[in-house]
């Protein structure tokens, strides 16, 4: 039986959000987590759009903490070493129908209290989206919209968790939740090990709902809701500098067309309901939907230059909001659950209110001392000339790229592993450096990637793994499988 003062099930963006908050308060604190890496669920997988907060309904937890943990996001990325940028967003009408919604979501915006909200006319729109289809009449203009990296974002503040104490456990599958009979607190049961906590907070994701109900008379319904997406290869102009999203319906904000922070534009997704929370497949007829759909935004849209499609699972609750706080008649319990969009904007905001609800109830006092996170230094593709000779004199191994297409050195890959929550698999390098996202998808570095996992982790190269679990990325070496066919001479 392991023992500690609070269990978070659950290291996503908004589990590590809480764990970073709930770090710099006195207590012994447990993150579990049924993948093999930070981010391994929806946090890896989405549009990665720190919204304004225009489209939640006035009221709701999705209104409230979507415009707060909006407005902190800019000086938490920057302390934390993460790629943001305040792009802007439009949200663009093509007839009256269109026009009335859009004048509903600038009002119920302003109720929300989004500043900066207007309606375009079209002469506007071709002025500042020149690729934009001219066929768009008019478009709520979203100044205040972002893009950030989700993974990264979660990868730093795990790191600044862990660097104040926080543990993280990987491969455990919370399977059951029950109070424990001796009336300290909560069991929690993985499988493969037992946690008794004083208190257990739900960041379960896709399974958020399936625990609550383990414990709660309230029942919850979780709807999984599929977002298939395309990533199409970075380019020195992109058509839109604008996230351009187009009149959101009953299923979501709906598919649009964007930059991400590292340059790449990102086309999606679409919404199918599934039953089967892990099926992260995409299909031929989800993907010809999105295109069909982003042509609208962008009539010459061609997916010639794409280099990967994945999708993405949203948590969508049968409340139609999120699930923040204390598990009703369950005390020393909490949850953030059915934390689909806008739960990346709203993550810090979250973590910041259940930390001080969980410190407030157990009564735990404030450290007197944090550990600093201090970001590392900028990515080696980002340097200048002389950046990058006094980085080589420094670290020979910043001398020797792995990743040719991204341009990604020895001695960053290295790094990654060696963080405080460092890096344990082929994906995670991959998210941690970009080594392997580039137009080649890890066609020319995963052999070294695997190599240096397998020497920085101190294990055969056979137990290197793309994401956990079965997934290994060699089978067995040329020399047995000569010895097995009897031709080891």
């Amino acid at each position: 039986m392991m023992k500690t003062d609070i269990l978070i099930i659950g290291a996503g963006i908004t589990g590590t959000a809480v764990a970073r908050e709930l770090s710099r308060f006195r207590a012994h604190i447990s993150v579990i987590e049924r993948g093999a890496d930070i981010a391994e669920g929806a946090t890896k997988a989405n549009s990665g759009i720190v919204h304004a907060g225009y489209d939640a309904l006035p009221g709701t937890k999705k209104a409230f903490f979507n415009v707060r943990g909006a407005a902190v996001y800019g000086n938490l990325c920057a302390s934390l070493g993460v790629p943001y940028r305040r792009c802007g967003a439009l949200v663009v009408g093509f007839d009256e129908s269109d026009r009335a919604a859009l004048e509903r979501l600038k009002e119920r915006g302003r109720t929300n209290g989004v500043p900066g909200l207007e309606i375009l006319e079209k002469e506007a729109l071709s002025a500042l989206e020149p690729s934009l289809n001219p066929e768009a009449s008019c478009a709520l203009n979203v100044p205040g919209s972002a893009i950030v990296s989700p993974y990264e974002l979660a990868f730093a503040m795990a790191d600044d968790a862990a660097l104040n104490g926080v543990e993280f456990r990987f491969g455990e599958d919370a399977r059951s939740v029950a109070p424990d009979e001796s009336g300290a607190g909560w069991i929690v049961d993985t499988g493969s090990s037992r946690y008794q906590c004083r208190a257990v907070i739900n960041c379960a994701g896709a399974f958020g709902a399936e625990l609550h109900n383990m414990i709660s008379p309230e029942k919850l319904t979780m709807v999984h809701r599929r977002g298939q997406y395309y990533l199409l290869d970075r380019a020195e102009t992109l058509p839109f500098s604008r996230t351009i999203f187009q009149c959101p319906n009953a299923m979501g904000k709906g598919v649009l067309v964007s930059p991400t922070v590292h340059g790449n534009l990102l086309i999606g997704p679409n919404a199918e309901d599934i039953e089967n929370p892990l099926d992260t497949a995409t299909t031929p007829e989800g993907l010809s939907f999105v295109l069909r759909t982003a042509q609208r935004t962008w009539p010459f849209l061609s997916v010639r230059t794409n280099i990967t499609n994945f999708s993405g699972i949203r948590a969508h609750l049968n409340t139609d909001d999120f699930a923040v706080g204390a598990v009703s008649g369950c005390e020393n319990a909490y949850e953030a659950i059915g934390i689909e969009s806008p739960g990346l904007s709203s993550a810090p905001a979250i973590g910041e209110y259940l930390a001080a609800m969980v410190a407030e109830d157990m009564g735990l006092k404030r450290k007197d001392e944090i550990a600093a996170y201090v970001p590392g230094p900028k990515p080696f593709h980002e340097m200048t000339g002389e950046e990058r000779d006094a980085a080589v004199r420094s670290n020979p191994e910043y001398g020797n790229i792995i990743c040719r297409c991204e341009v990604v050195t020895e001695a960053e890959i290295r790094t990654a592993i060696r963080r405080p929550v460092g890096a344990r698999t082929i994906d995670g390098v991959k998210r941690r450096t970009r080594a392997g996202m580039g137009r080649c998808q890890g066609g020319f570095c995963m052999p070294r990637v695997a190599e240096i996992l397998s020497e920085e982790l101190d294990c055969g190269i056979l137990s290197v793994t793309k994401d956990g679990g079965a997934s290994r990325i060699l089978c067995d070496t040329v020399e047995n499988m000569l010895k097995e066919a009897g031709r080891d001479e």
